[in-house]
């Protein structure tokens, strides 16, 4: 169930805004929040099985987006190949550090690292907007 929940709240990240303020709400109050059907049930003044109704179209939706647009996997594919530049940077500085003259090559290469860890926060602050 915690991998559910993981997973509808990352897909919620990303979808959210394609969603109608009901199914918004119902979700959030649900996997963000912690909120049992029952209370949510009272908060809108509807049914229990109400709310496991819109909750169920609703995940059903989030996976058919993700299905059709895959920006996760893009994502998280652009993550993968970030990570493994930013490995190979970091072995590279390792083995400058015993080259003495190359001092002002490491101080480049240690740019082009901070623009590559930019680059990751950047797509985790787009998954947040």
């Amino acid at each position: 169930m915690l991998e559910k929940t993981v997973e509808i709240s990352v897909l919620y990240d990303f979808y959210n805004q394609l969603l109608t303020g009901k199914q918004r709400d119902i979700v959030d109050l649900y996997y963000n929040q912690d909120l049992s059907l029952g209370e949510i049930a009272e908060e809108f003044n509807v049914s229990r099985q109400a709310v496991y109704d819109v909750l169920k179209r609703t995940e059903k939706l989030l996976y058919q987006y993700e299905e059709k647009l895959n920006f996760i996997k893009l994502v998280n594919i652009k993550n993968e190949k970030i990570s493994k530049m930013l490995d190979s940077i970091i072995d590279l500085e390792n083995e400058l550090d015993s080259i003495p003259y190359l001092e002002q090559l490491k101080k480049r290469i240690f740019h082009v690292k901070d623009e590559l860890y930019k680059s990751l926060n950047d797509w985790a602050l787009m998954r947040e907007v």
